[in-house]
């Protein structure tokens, strides 16, 4: 039995990762011993387990974190996990760059996985972008459209940059186009365009669109539930909770690595 620390245990995620071990959809043998949440809704669930502001309240064990909090509780998740040497899930998204760096510091010392998607299926569609990209060429112009919820915070998500820097892997001078309004001239050869739509319940929707001379070649990924995002953040917990120091991603886990 996994014992997982819940960051971020009131919220949408949370509640996702709450039901999907609750029902056992997520096939993992794991279970919450705590649960953390810097804010206190008006009307807090009941948790079978404890919750607390931060995580430097629990005094207990755990095995593995799972972060779907906020971006910016990064320094605290990653002192507690270097300190009592918990790995540690990182499932939020827009990061600073100075996070990032924290983050690969952290790792030397603990295990980190860190995904800017859970979605096993989002990762395939990574895998397969990039293949395109390598065989359609310079010829092909790469645009990236994104699709959230009208609550998200960040744009672009974390998803769309995991899509581009891994094109960017096969075009080495890519530069990212976000806000086309301000210039008026022509695209650009190297260009990857990244556009962000934010309205309604959309849990999350990702295309990539390769326009070539006369074809047009569109990669999809639609996720119809978060129970996709926190099975997938399950099962990385279980993966890693065993891991030595590094830094890890989803792509170490399809590939048993």
């Amino acid at each position: 039995m996994i014992n997982i620390i819940l960051c971020g245990c009131w919220g949408r995620m949370g509640e996702a990762v709450i039901k999907s071990l609750e029902s056992g959809v997520s096939g993992c043998d794991a279970q919450i011993v705590a649960g953390i949440n810097i804010a206190t809704p008006n009307e807090a669930p009941t948790c079978k387990f404890p919750t607390y502001e931060l995580i430097s309240d629990f005094p207990g064990k755990a095995d593995v974190i799972i972060d779907f909090s906020h971006h910016s509780a990064l320094p605290s998740l990653v002192e507690y996990a270097r300190e009592t040497s918990t790995p540690l899930v990182v499932a939020t998204t827009g990061h600073t760059d100075e996070e990032l760096a924290l983050m690969r510091q952290a790792s030397e010392k603990v295990a980190i996985f860190h995904s800017g998607n859970m979605s096993l299926g989002i990762n395939l569609l990574i895998e397969l972008a990039k293949l395109a990209e390598k065989t359609l060429g310079i010829s092909f112009d790469v645009e990236i459209v994104e699709k959230h919820h009208n609550k998200k915070l960040d744009a672009p998500s974390g998803t769309a940059l995991m899509i581009a820097n891994a094109i960017k892997e096969n075009k080495a001078d890519a530069t990212y186009v976000f806000d086309r309004h301000t210039e008026r001239r022509a695209r650009e050869q190297n260009e990857i365009g990244i556009h962000s739509v934010r309205g309604g319940t959309i849990v999350g929707e990702h295309e990539v669109i390769f326009a070539g001379p006369n074809e047009t070649i569109t990669l999809s990924h639609s996720a119809l539930s978060r129970e996709i995002f926190a099975g997938g953040a399950i099962r990385a917990a279980s993966y890693i909770a065993t891991k030595p120091a590094g830094l890890y991603n989803m792509s170490d886990l399809i590939n048993g690595k």
